[in-house]
């Protein structure tokens, strides 16, 4: 009978052991289960962050940019630049020359490409879309 409750005493312990091992176990499959959602979270979170850096960086660099700009058009010699490349202004008493056609291309005569007049049974949208490509054509006459 000694050794009976030795027996018993060695697989008391053993069971003891188990059961620790199992609660840290199921302690730990908690913390994970309740932790995971929050880690991803924080790393989906983290990749935001760096993409709206990139965006804010961009974004410095447009405002800089447009600044710089700004500053040109404070400037009344590149406004009056401005206004005469782009919009053909001349000072009172000064003549303005267009040139047209700098170098004629060899052969041809009339500026104007050879486009297809639309057919009569066209639908209205294809008669629309065939005039602005005319009217888009390169040397067409306004």
């Amino acid at each position: 009978m000694g050794g009976g409750w030795r027996g018993r005493l060695t697989v008391a312990a053993r069971n003891h052991r188990a059961r620790r091992g199992l609660v840290l176990v199921a302690i730990l499959a908690f913390l994970s289960v309740l932790l995971g959602s929050t880690v991803a979270a924080y790393l989906g979170q983290r990749g935001d962050i760096a993409a709206l850096r990139d965006t804010v960086a961009e974004q410095e660099q447009d405002v800089a940019a447009l600044e710089a700009e700004r500053e040109r058009w404070r400037d009344p010699a590149y406004v009056e630049q401005q206004a005469r490349e782009r919009l053909k202004f001349v000072k009172p008493g000064e003549r303005s020359y267009t040139v047209l056609d700098a170098a004629p291309a060899t052969g041809t005569t009339d500026p104007v490409p050879e486009v297809a007049m639309p057919d009569r049974d066209l639908a209205w949208y294809a008669t629309v879309w065939e005039s602005t490509r005319t009217a888009d054509a390169p040397g067409a006459r306004r």
